[in-house]
């Protein structure tokens, strides 16, 4: 994984440079498509996506139309909504096909273990193991087959693919989630194996197995209160990696400690905001970086997504704590002042601690909750029609 996502800001500027919008457009749903591989650099900050848009739009042509402009939105829409219903995103946003109570709470042991037999769901089970990264059209395949054919709630299909992923973000995990199931679209999405034959490698081909079958006989298998008829597995069982509240060893972090901080003026520095200090900052500011204890409690990490964070965090801070919100707190008193980014991951305690900004924005902000893409989108990008509009609007990238 760390050769693949160094965590380093040379890494997302690279990424950003050979972007290719028109491939992006053409293949993006193949898993061998033209994808950009930025989004564990935006999900922690390292760039924001002001700084993708204007470090594509200054070497290709685009348009507000233009499909990956467009998948920009979608980020940005899952946030919107993030913000207007906070812990209910966490919840089925309205009924899907069935009753919550009509899925199982628990994802089954074949499934973490990538031995259901399916040869797509294993497949992307095992990608997500070995990388901490998943295409999203295989994400939409998983949780389609974890909610629709096993009858699994997809809370529970959420909460563990964010603990895998690298590029893990509570918004578009779990709102991606309830598009799948139907609870925050207005159709459930469904797939079958020929849907897969068209957009992945032959591995992953699934003739014969539970979805080689058609749309309409996937959408009665949807409806039914049961979970489908599985044939046996074949596939050796792989062990799902831990998952863990705390660092790993190595990461050099400290607990809270407020003699580094008294008197003094602060810039925290947390894992959704790893890009440039800011530019303005005086020299003698007390940069400290932060992994809150209350938070990894509630959401383990892999030690792949730990050493991501805390390799570019121990860059731009130190010292570095790991402490529960109140030992936080406590130590920071005693600073003149502090400020920071604000993060909807760590909002029951950040705000209370510090002066936040907000985060860079890419479209308007959109004061009125809009509950469809297509409602928001129509205020969020009003204005944006050119490359050189786009330009205008997009600082230059931050580095």
């Amino acid at each position: 994984m760390p050769e693949t996502y160094p965590p380093t800001l040379a890494a997302a500027q690279a990424r950003i440079a050979a972007v290719r919008p028109a491939a992006y457009a053409r293949t993006r749903n193949a898993l061998d498509g033209a994808v950009t591989g930025l989004s564990p650099y935006i999900t922690h900050g390292l760039v924001t996506l002001t700084d993708v848009l204007a470090g594509v739009a200054a070497h290709h042509p685009l348009d507000m139309q233009h499909k990956f402009v467009f998948e920009l939105g979608w980020r940005a829409y899952f946030r919107h909504v993030w913000q207007h219903r906070g812990d209910g995103i966490l919840q089925s946003l309205h009924p899907g096909l069935l009753a919550d109570e009509a899925y199982a709470s628990v994802l089954p042991a074949d499934i973490r273990q990538a031995c259901t037999g399916v040869p797509v769901v294993d497949q992307a089970v095992r990608t997500l193991y070995a990388t901490g990264m998943l295409h999203n059209h295989a994400r939409m395949w998983l949780a389609s087959y974890v909610v629709h054919v096993r009858k699994v709630h997809w809370r529970a299909g959420a909460d563990w693919l964010y603990g895998h992923l690298l590029d893990g973000d509570l918004a578009s995990n779990h709102l991606s989630w309830q598009w799948v199931a139907g609870t925050g679209s207005r159709k459930p999405y469904l797939f079958n194996a020929d849907n897969v034959a068209r957009y992945a490698p032959a591995a992953w081909h699934s003739p014969g197995s539970v979805i080689d079958t058609s749309y309409e006989a996937l959408e009665r298998m949807a409806l039914q209160p049961r979970r489908a008829g599985l044939k046996p597995g074949g596939n050796p069982a792989v062990p799902e990696p831990p998952l863990s509240a705390a660092p790993p060893d190595g990461l050099g972090l400290t607990a809270p400690d407020a003699a580094a901080v008294r008197d003094g003026d602060v810039w925290l520095v947390h894992p959704w905001n790893l890009g440039r200090l800011p530019a303005d900052l005086p020299a003698d500011t007390r940069v400290i970086g932060l992994f809150v204890a209350d938070f990894h409690q509630a959401w383990p990490w892999s030690d792949g997504r730990w050493r991501f964070v805390g390799q570019r965090m121990a860059e731009l801070a130190a010292p570095c704590w790991y402490g529960n919100a109140k030992a936080i707190g406590a130590a920071l008193q005693g600073a003149r002042s502090v400020r920071s980014i604000a993060e909807p991951h760590l909002a029951p305690w950040l705000a209370g601690w510090a002066d936040c900004a907000a985060a860079p924005a890419l479209f308007a902000s959109v004061d009125r909750r809009c509950d469809s893409f297509s409602n928001w989108w129509g205020r969020a990008s009003r204005g944006l029609v050119t490359a050189a509009d786009l330009l205008a609007a997009s600082p230059a990238p931050s580095w």
